[in-house]
């Protein structure tokens, strides 16, 4: 049976990760906790409104209300990356070579791997940031769709278009597809290559949490009271094809969800703060973590795909033991 170490701490956990091996909370409140020997954490922000790891796990960015990017390393050392007065940064995304993206109102920057800064000014509201896996191409979710950036160019953008609010924006994991979660119950996707759209409706919530295979074979998504998995098995995605639905329950909805980071197994967060495991291939689930208090908001699969770190709305945190 899994083991479940917790913490407990008060407030909304916006990004449970692993940072070098230790599992790191970022609250909203701004205080970065971590389970390193004991229970540590740094005050990093007047209000912290985004975070994100990089991909090797060796620091996490923050944005928050007093108008600062930082980046923490798994020691609680912060640098500041930047700082754009008083303005709220409302999204960050980490990107290759140690470029970080963040935003604010209707301007997002890129802070590039040699230092520069580049401003990319939007009609509406950035809402959602991602950088592309293969070179330096950036995602910017907006109204009505999506923009692609090559900050370091001068090109002209390219616009993806949709009618309606998107709110967060993912490329997969081969940079073949863009898919955006939307105000409205639903995920909208574009193949690249052609513009293709993929329409991802009929969910009875709002998608606040998407992950991807380590393949990028199948996303998997929340707002649903099953984790809802797309596949994107062939060269057109999920156009034509039912979504896998694992962990089905009546009585709560799926509020995060995370992939494994080898295997084709989604770890599944709930309303009511249960953690289950559900694996692609055969429907087969397994109970993590037995309900607890708030909705599940963030998790985290560590390297070696043993332990699990979660947050929640209520600051009810801690590290799955899925081994026990």
């Amino acid at each position: 049976m899994p083991t479940v170490v917790p913490l407990d701490l008060d407030g909304h956990c916006v990004a449970a990760c692993w940072l070098a091996g230790i599992p790191h909370f970022a609250l909203a409140d701004g205080v970065v906790h971590r389970l390193d020997n004991g229970h540590k954490w740094v005050e990093a922000h007047d209000g912290l409104l985004a975070a994100a790891p990089d991909a090797d796990g060796k620091r996490l960015v923050t944005g928050g209300e007093d108008g600062k990017v930082l980046d923490i390393g798994a020691d609680g050392s912060i640098e500041q990356v930047a700082e754009i007065g008083r303005k709220w940064m409302t999204s960050v995304a980490t990107g290759p070579r140690g470029a970080v993206a963040f935003s604010s109102g209707k301007t997002a920057w890129v802070k590039l791997p040699d230092g520069k800064l580049k401003e990319l000014v939007h009609p509406r509201s950035v809402e959602g940031l991602a950088f592309a896996p293969k070179g330096m191409r950036i995602a910017v979710a907006r109204y009505n769709g999506a923009t692609l950036h090559f900050p370091a160019a001068d090109g002209k953008p390219t616009e993806l278009e949709w009618a309606g609010a998107h709110t967060g924006v993912t490329f997969s994991p081969d940079g073949n597809f863009l898919v955006t979660t939307m105000q409205e119950n639903a995920l909208h996707g574009w193949k690249l290559a052609d513009g293709k759209h993929m329409r991802m409706a009929g969910y009875p919530s709002k998608v606040k949490s998407l992950s991807w295979s380590a393949k990028g074979r199948w996303l998997a998504s929340s707002g649903a009271p099953a984790a809802v998995v797309w596949p994107f098995l062939t060269k057109d995605g999920p156009i034509g094809k039912a979504p896998v639905e694992l962990g089905t329950r009546g009585d709560a909805m799926v509020t995060a969800v995370s992939f494994h980071p080898t295997d084709e197994i989604v770890a599944i967060g709930y309303a009511d703060g249960m953690v289950l495991a559900g694996r692609v291939a055969d429907q087969k689930e397994v109970l993590l973590r037995r309900a607890g208090n708030g909705a599940v908001t963030s998790m985290a699969w560590d390297a070696e795909g043993r332990r699990i770190a979660f947050g929640t709305e209520t600051g009810d945190c801690g590290v799955i033991d899925v081994a026990g």
